[in-house]
C-alpha cells in the first residue's frame, strides 16, 4: 500500500468516526428521567431516561418564524427576554412592518433598536416565582432545540407544586405551564406544532445570521472544490517531469 492511500484510507476511517460520535450523541441524547417502582422489587425504584423529541427546526420557514415570534411575544416575553435579540432585527429578518412591532409586539417603552427586554420587574419576578426566569437568547443553543422543545412539552399536574404543574425534564421545575391555555384551546396536534414554531423561533433567536452563514458557507464549498480542478491539473503539470 502507498503512503498515499494509506492517507486516504486513515482520513476516511477518521471521517467515518467524527460522523458516527456525532449521529450517536444526537440519537442518545437524554431529556431528563422517569422515576418508577420497580416491580421486581417493591421497595426499590427504577430510573428511566426520556428521550428527546425531534423540534421542526427550519431557518427558511418565515410563516414558522413569524408565527414563533408573536407567540413568544405574547406568552413569553412578559418574564423572559431576548437581550441579544433587538426589535428592528427581528422585524428586517422575519419580514415583520416595523409598525406591527410597535403596535403588536414591543412591551416595553423604548425604541426599536432596543433589545428584546422581558415586561415585568426583576424583583416582582423574583418576589413570584423565587428566581428570576433566565434570558433565551441562547437557549437552543446552550440546551439544544430538540430539549427545549421536549421540556415545553412535558408538563403534567402536580397539586404538591406552587403552580400546580411540574415536568419530567426538569422535575420540581418552578416555571409555570403558560401554554396550558393554548394547549386546552387549540388541541394536541396543532398545540405541538405551535410549540415547534416557538423553538424554532428562539433557534433563530440563538443567531439570526444563521441562514445567511450557511447560504456563505454553501458558495465557499462551491468555490473551493471548483479551485480543486486547476490546482490538481497545476500539481500534474509541475511534477509530470520530475516523477
Amino acid at each position: 500500500m502507498t503512503s498515499k492511500m494509506r492517507s486516504i484510507l486513515i482520513s476516511t476511517l477518521l471521517l467515518n468516526g467524527i460522523l458516527g460520535f456525532s449521529i450517536n450523541a444526537t440519537a442518545s441524547m437524554s431529556c431528563g428521567s422517569r422515576i418508577e417502582s420497580d416491580p421486581l422489587h417493591p421497595n426499590q425504584t427504577q430510573k428511566h431516561d426520556l428521550a428527546c423529541r425531534q423540534a421542526p427546526i427550519d431557518v427558511n420557514d418565515q410563516a414558522s418564524l413569524q408565527r414563533g415570534a408573536a407567540l413568544f411575544m405574547n406568552n413569553c416575553a412578559s418574564c423572559h427576554s431576548l437581550k441579544y435579540l433587538r426589535y428592528e432585527r427581528m422585524a428586517q429578518d422575519l419580514s415583520i412592518p416595523p409598525a406591527l412591532i410597535e403596535q403588536y409586539m414591543k412591551l416595553t417603552n423604548g425604541k426599536l433598536t432596543d433589545s428584546i427586554d422581558a415586561k415585568m420587574d426583576p424583583v416582582l419576578q423574583k418576589k413570584i416565582f423565587g428566581t428570576v426566569p433566565p434570558d433565551l437568547s441562547v437557549e437552543t443553543r446552550v440546551k439544544s432545540p430538540d430539549w427545549v422543545y421536549t421540556y415545553l412539552l412535558s408538563f403534567y399536574p402536580d397539586q404538591t407544586r406552587p403552580f400546580g404543574v411540574n415536568n419530567t425534564v426538569i422535575h420540581d421545575v418552578a416555571m409555570p405551564n403558560v401554554l396550558d391555555g393554548l394547549h386546552q384551546q387549540v388541541g394536541d396536534q396543532a398545540f405541538q406544532k405551535q410549540v415547534g414554531d416557538l423553538v424554532n423561533f428562539l433557534n433563530y433567536a440563538a443567531e439570526p445570521a444563521q441562514r445567511e452563514r450557511k447560504i456563505y458557507g454553501i458558495i465557499v464549498i462551491l468555490f473551493l472544490f471548483i479551485f480543486l480542478i486547476p490546482a490538481y491539473l497545476l500539481y500534474k503539470e509541475y511534477w509530470k517531469d520530475v516523477k
